[in-house]
């Protein structure tokens, strides 16, 4: 009886917000056309339509906020697409292009980036809340297609054309999947406050930066996005050094503290 009463007190809300989701459905769209593009080997192709996803994915739920039509629907939404156009996508492009040759481990590599893209997405929106927003726990699975999808444009800048015969990408697409399962923490960005005001020298190394990108873009944005994805196991580094220095300051006080009271004695 409890039930059928608090059944009937959940209202459905009819019709869904056009706007962000249409932004979820492009982004979608985009890594669908990145899956098609790779099966016919036209890698780079591919590999823009991932980052066009990225680009898309990250306007979604920014304009959803602005224009308050935030929605359980669309939150749900965007997550399926995640793990169409940042899961499939980016795992059959690595595949077609350098895993191929390895038979059933290339595949079970890509599969890999799949399960754990999931697993990431699953994770993150039950944690939403929970672990601080200035952070990602484990590498965020849009930066990982990222991070696939500028290393087939950095090496077609090299000189690499069509397939890549290289076994240490198999290497390279598992350490991205554990990366996004592992609780190494990842700097998330919203905590910058773009809108107000900064130091004229921040905006000038800002502006050199993007010069920089639109000079080099193959180069610049595999660097970058390689760079992120280093920046978590590197920071964790950095904060077991220090916790380990740490302790070890304080045993060697205590130590000094027991040798004075022994002396003392």
């Amino acid at each position: 009886m409890n039930k059928e009463t608090a059944f009937k007190k959940i209202r459905i809300k009819k019709g869904i917000y056009v706007l962000p989701n249409l932004i979820t459905t492009a982004s979608l769209f985009a890594g669908f056309y990145s899956i098609i593009a790779s099966i016919q080997e036209k890698f780079v192709v591919a590999a823009v339509a991932i980052l066009v996803a990225l680009v898309l994915d990250g306007l979604d739920g920014r304009i959803a906020r602005m224009t308050n039509t935030t929605s359980k629907f669309g939150a749900e939404y965007d997550s399926l697409s995640d793990l169409v156009a940042f899961g499939v996508a980016p795992s059959l492009l690595a595949y077609n292009w350098a895993m191929f040759f390895y038979g059933k481990w290339g595949w079970v590599a890509a599969f890999m980036f799949v399960v754990c893209g999931a697993l990431r997405l699953a994770r993150y929106n039950i944690q939403i809340g929970v672990i601080e927003s200035k952070v990602f726990n484990g590498l965020p699975i849009p930066a990982a297609a990222a991070v696939v999808a500028t290393t087939v444009l950095f090496f077609n800048y090299a000189g690499v054309e069509g397939q890549f015969h290289n076994p240490y990408m198999l290497f390279f697409v598992v350490i991205l999947s554990l990366l996004m399962v592992s609780n190494i923490k990842y700097y998330s960005g919203k905590d910058m406050k773009l809108f107000a005001r900064k130091p004229f020298m921040s905006f000038l190394f800002l502006v050199l930066i993007l010069i920089i990108i639109v000079a080099m873009p193959e180069i610049m944005a595999f660097v970058l996005m390689l760079g992120y994805a280093i920046s978590g196991p590197l920071w964790w580094v950095a904060k077991f050094g220090r916790l380990k220095a740490q302790e070890a300051r304080e045993k060697k006080k205590n130590r000094q503290a027991r040798q004075i009271s022994e002396k003392d004695k």
